[in-house]
């Protein structure tokens, strides 16, 4: 008798993965050129086509909640894995949480400053956030009433009420209490990282429809405001990569020459290939692996860049901050509802850790940006919209920023830990021990924040469920 299998098989694709974003980035620019014509020639046809934007930005909420809870979970049981390991591990996160808040700081500082948006009156749509909003006003605002509200009825209510404070809190259980568990929970932490590739899939599938919804979201603001609306969003994308550029050759240089005594510029220089890759590909992940080979061929420990590096994937986003805090203030003042100093830092405070996570995966600061103004604004959800046209032009300054900041905190680490040869950093970086191309038949998962090397010295991802494999 024929045995039947309980479970169907799913064929694999066929054929290797390509990389088709490119198409994606060229799709939006002509739909935001195309947006922004039809809204200075009609006007009054293109204040009719916002409501593609408003549809996009429902589908980007839609998938809040389970990128949420996924991110938060699995960083958790990375938090522990990272720490366990010792010196390295502690001094990483605390110079990640510590950077990633004050690049949050700076966003906050800048946006103030030049209060990009500001005149522009947009109107919010009538949308999902109608919903959020007339719940929130029937609510109390005291303080209690809203630390009340943060407890869901239940668990799974959580998912379905469009509280994302809810989401998070539940999150935050759920980790802890995997993480407790110690090996038991390693099956759970695996079907919890299937589910997050599963939703980051979906999102990376929503954000396909990118060009419909930038050019309704770019042709409805520019049908209602005019090419005022094209200067604003031209001034805050200028501004963001003012501020990034500062950041990397500034802050980050400064604390790089200050605690380790090593140049930014040459660091630069010594990763020119990586940035060029990163712009060609407005993402991070496509340079982890070299990054991880050239931290070691510098003077780095293996020890320390397998865990410096991946770890700073999910939590060192200086770039991501910047963002999330500029283009928060950028809608509030478009949409002629600004934050007071509390709003802002109390979104500061989300922001710490929703966006860990977001580095690398497509679409993941737009999620974190989404996720913090439905907790706190969802009268401005609908703006989201207007950014959704600009975002892919300040996907590459984020990633920049990212990666250079993973790069110093490698120096750093090694330097505090003292597991960096410092005459061999000066070599390399002068240029008296070049760097030797090696094929690139690795791929190292930044959702995986520990990695490991195997004798012959390739560098090999180790599962991020093993949260035990550095406690003894």
């Amino acid at each position: 008798m024929e045995k039947i299998s309980s479970s169907p098989k799913i064929p694999e694709p066929k054929g290797g993965h390509k990389d088709r974003s490119h198409w994606l980035y060229i799709g939006v620019i002509i739909a935001v050129i195309a947006g922004i014509i039809f809204g200075l020639v009609a006007p009054d046809a293109a204040k009719g086509f916002k409501v593609l934007g408003t549809a996009f930005v429902h589908l980007i909420v839609m998938m809040i909640p389970a990128v949420i809870f996924c991110t938060i979970v699995l960083g958790i049981g990375s938090v522990r894995a990272a720490a366990t390991v010792g010196k390295a591990g502690g001094l990483a996160l605390a110079y990640f949480i510590t950077m990633s808040t004050f690049a949050l700081a700076v966003g906050l500082v800048v946006g103030n400053l030049i209060q990009p948006g500001s005149g522009l009156n947009i109107e919010a749509s009538r949308g999902a956030a109608d919903s959020l909003v007339a719940k929130n006003a029937a609510e109390s605002h005291g303080t209690i009433d809203f630390l009340l509200g943060i407890i869901p009825t239940t668990i799974f209510s959580s998912f379905t009420s469009g509280n994302i404070l809810q989401v998070l809190f539940v999150a935050l259980l759920t980790g802890f209490a995997v993480q407790s568990m110690g090996k038991r929970g390693e099956p759970i932490l695996g079907a919890i990282a299937h589910l997050q590739r599963l939703s980051f899939k979906i999102l990376n599938m929503i954000l396909w429809l990118a060009p419909i919804g930038a050019f309704g979201a770019i042709a409805g603001v520019v049908g209602q405001t005019g090419i005022e609306s094209v200067k604003q969003m031209a001034i805050l994308m200028v501004a963001f990569y003012i501020t990034c550029f500062l950041f990397v050759f500034v802050v980050l240089g400064l604390i790089l020459k200050i605690f380790a005594g090593f140049n930014i510029f040459k660091l630069v220089k010594y990763l020119a290939r990586e940035f060029l890759l990163i712009v060609a590909t407005s993402s991070s992940e496509s340079a982890l692996p070299n990054l991880m080979r050239k931290m070691e061929h510098v003077g780095v420990d293996k020890s320390t860049v397998g865990i410096v590096v991946p770890t700073g994937y999910s939590f060192n986003l200086d770039g991501t901050a910047i963002y999330l805090t500029m283009a928060s203030i950028f809608i509030a003042d478009a949409m002629n509802k600004p934050m007071d100093m509390g709003e802002q830092i109390a979104l500061l405070l989300f922001m710490i850790i929703a966006s860990k996570g977001a580095a690398g995966v497509t679409g993941g600061g737009l999620a974190a940006l989404t996720a913090g103004l439905q907790s706190h604004r969802p009268e401005l959800l609908d703006g989201v919209g207007i950014i959704v046209g600009i975002d892919r032009f300040m996907s590459e300054a984020r990633a920049l920023t990212n990666f250079s900041g993973n790069a110093v905190a490698t120096l750093l680490v090694g330097k505090w830990t003292h597991t960096v040869d410092r005459q061999r950093v000066y070599d390399v970086l002068d240029g008296k021990i070049p760097y030797e191309e090696m094929p690139d038949d690795t791929h190292v998962d930044m959702h995986n924040p520990t990695v490991s090397n195997d004798p012959a010295g390739q560098l090999q991802p180790t599962p991020q469920v093993d949260i035990d494999k550095y406690s003894h």
